[in-house]
């Protein structure tokens, strides 16, 4: 749903068609003191779960992605992941039932500050409390506690959704039995921190941002666009802009300091694309959480977790791969068995969306050794 289309949600909630939804407790604390009230949870799932519902796989996703992460019989459209989840694919639908939960906090039917505030009729903006990585942690084991699940089979992170699942795991430590870390970081760098606050900066700067009170008439696209823009170049290796582009120039240039080359052009239209479905507020309440987001260090129990599998790029600049060693060792000292890979792929932190062979392969492997799941019919 693009942004300026009709929505039984809020002008800038951009719902799709497959989602279910969870309503939180009806007066939520949040980790950093806030309260929600009438907070919802969206998500998306494929698959069947099974007679004793222990084969689903939690998937927490990165900043900007919503619960639709693959095609299914109630949404037919390509998903975010498309390439990894499915029939057949590295994690098979035949096997694994699938929840993919939308962040708390974004613009994709979660609660956030784009929804609807029940006592206004309008939408929370800056009203809406303060989130944090826990908060998205510990709604979405609500998710899993309302679908009747005692113990995932696993969870599956991806770029902030690995934070997320790290969150998860210490605060509530028999929620699986796996875990699949996929670019994530144990706390942001200087350098993605340094990044995201650009990003902010140019939201808040644009005029039409209005103190977070901008309305469908005159919407800040321009700083969304420019934050985005940033963000592209944090998430691609510099290696893949030179094979891909190589000063390639532009087809037609207008007007002096038009686009020039063609990385230009590209930048500027996925940047457009990304405008038209998320909320800038969001952006800036989901990527502040990302910053502040730091593992806990004290000592803790591995609980029910007992295998994992953390994967990374070799030229992701978000996350790099002392990230994810940092992970394996704090696993491994827990006594979770952990297999750690550092994958050779050009596309930096986007990797895991474009290198679906590397990344499908060692999900794939990895989810194949674990125990079957029981899919006989219970007595």
């Amino acid at each position: 749903m693009a942004f300026g289309t009709s929505s039984p949600f809020g002008d800038f909630e951009f719902v799709p068609p497959a989602a279910r939804f969870v309503d939180l407790p009806s007066h939520l604390v949040l980790h950093r003191g806030g309260l929600l009230e009438q907070g919802r949870i969206a998500y998306e799932t494929l698959g069947t779960p099974s007679p004793r519902r222990d084969n689903t796989v939690l998937v927490l996703t990165g900043l900007s992605a919503g619960a639709h992460i693959a095609a299914g019989d109630d949404d037919p459209l390509p998903g975010w992941w498309e390439g990894i989840v499915g029939p057949g694919r590295a994690i098979d639908t035949n096997r694994w039932h699938v929840v993919c939960i939308n962040s708390l906090g974004s613009c994709f039917g979660s609660s956030g500050p784009a929804s609807v505030n029940s006592r206004t009729g309008q939408p929370y903006r800056l009203a809406f409390p303060e989130i944090s990585i826990e908060d998205i942690a510990d709604s979405a084991a609500y998710v899993v506690t309302h679908l009747g699940i005692q113990q995932l089979a696993a969870v599956v992170g991806c770029s902030m959704g690995g934070m997320s699942a790290l969150s998860l795991f210490a605060r509530h430590p028999h929620i699986a039995s796996a875990h699949i870390s996929v670019c994530a970081a144990p706390q942001s760098t200087d350098f993605a921190i340094a990044v995201r606050s650009i990003q902010r900066e140019v939201i808040l700067q644009d005029p039409a941002w209005a103190g977070g009170a901008y309305i469908r008439e005159r919407f800040p696209r321009q700083g969304l666009v420019t934050a985005r823009k940033l963000g592209m170049l944090s998430y691609r290796g510099a290696r893949e802009w030179e094979v891909r582009f190589g000063r390639t120039p532009a087809s037609s240039v207008a007007a002096p300091f038009d686009p020039e080359f063609a990385v230009e052009g590209y930048l500027q239209h996925h940047a457009n694309r990304f405008s038209e479905r998320f909320d800038p507020n969001c952006y800036l309440y989901l990527s502040r959480a990302s910053d502040r987001f730091t593992q806990p260090q004290t000592p803790a129990a591995a609980g029910a977790l007992r295998y994992a599998l953390v994967l990374g790029a070799e030229t992701d600049l978000l996350s790099p791969p002392d990230q994810q060693e940092s992970i394996i060792r704090r696993f491994r000292s827990m006594g979770v068995e952990t297999t750690g890979a550092t994958l050779e792929s050009p596309h930096g932190h986007d990797s895991f969306l474009v290198d679906i062979v590397r990344f499908g392969d060692a999900i794939g492997t990895f989810l194949s050794s674990l125990p079957s799941p029981s899919l006989e019919k219970l007595p």
